[in-house]
């Protein structure tokens, strides 16, 4: 079982303990396919904002204990079953930013672009902890830095993709600081400032990843193992973006199946920043 189509999330995979599969799954595909809706298939704007109204009210109804529209079943029957597992407001947050993908802001500074990342990807960290039985404060907040962190190596990977779709998710005080032009970013052009925006943007999510990763050390069993993949994954990338000198604008790095040896050493080999 693999959730790689949806970047954020972290892998279902052998390492998931069996009890959780089922939850862990439902909450998948249920971002999953709120993320398609706005995301996928050649419809207008207004279109996808009223499928993601319609999604809600169907997920206000299995929190009510009333049945979904059959347009989603499959979604919401696996969540239904869960239901009680999951904090609703937590899932409303993701509709929030899916919502907000359909006319992105430009971002003015990095609260504000963390403020997304609080809806987009914190959610599933916070849901997953609740799983686990994880609650406290520290692990709270090591959680939404791992998932912010993921979120931005997923925009400085994504240029490629981002722009020609219009979405520019560099903050304006970072260009400005490079004199870069939200324009040139769009239109993926490479030039010295560019990349020496680029390697800033990833030292900030590096720096936001080593704040989190305690956490994969403290979770017990599986759940501790397949956090701490998911955050040398999250580092590997940014890995391969400094090593072809920050051109991502260019070329857009990825995480393969010839990485995995590479990942699970430094997975296994994680000790406590000093």
């Amino acid at each position: 079982m693999s959730v790689d189509h949806y970047e954020n999330f972290p892998v279902a995979s052998w390492l998931c303990p069996p009890a959780l599969r089922p939850a862990v799954v439902a909450l998948y595909h249920f971002a999953r396919t709120a993320d398609d809706l706005a995301d996928e298939g050649d419809v207008t704007t207004a279109e996808r904002a009223q499928a993601l109204r319609d999604y809600r009210a169907d997920l206000a109804a299995v929190v009510a204990g009333q049945p979904p529209s059959a347009r989603w079943a499959r979604v919401f029957a696996p969540l239904a079953r869960e239901i009680h597992r999951l904090r609703p407001p937590l899932l409303h947050d993701l509709l929030d930013a899916f919502e907000q993908d359909l006319t992105p802001p430009r971002y003015g500074d990095r609260d504000h672009l963390l403020d997304y990342c609080r809806r987009s990807a914190n959610p599933v960290g916070r849901l997953l902890l609740e799983l686990y039985g994880v609650s406290d404060a520290l692990s709270l907040r090591r959680s939404d830095a791992i998932c912010s962190a993921l979120q931005l190596i997923n925009f400085w990977q994504d240029f490629t993709r981002d722009g020609p779709n219009g979405r520019l998710y560099v903050p304006q005080v970072d260009l400005d600081r490079h004199r870069v032009s939200a324009a040139d970013v769009l239109a993926c052009r490479d030039s010295p400032a560019a990349r020496a925006l680029v390697a800033d943007l990833c030292g900030w999510a590096r720096t936001l990843m080593l704040e989190g990763a305690p956490l994969a050390l403290t979770l017990p069993g599986r759940a501790g193992w397949e956090l701490r993949l998911v955050v040398q994954g999250g580092l590997t990338i940014l890995d391969k973006i400094e090593a072809s000198g920050h051109d991502s604008l260019l070329h857009r790095p990825s995480v393969g199946a010839g990485d995995f040896p590479r990942l699970a050493w430094r997975a296994l080999t994680m000790r406590p920043a000093p």
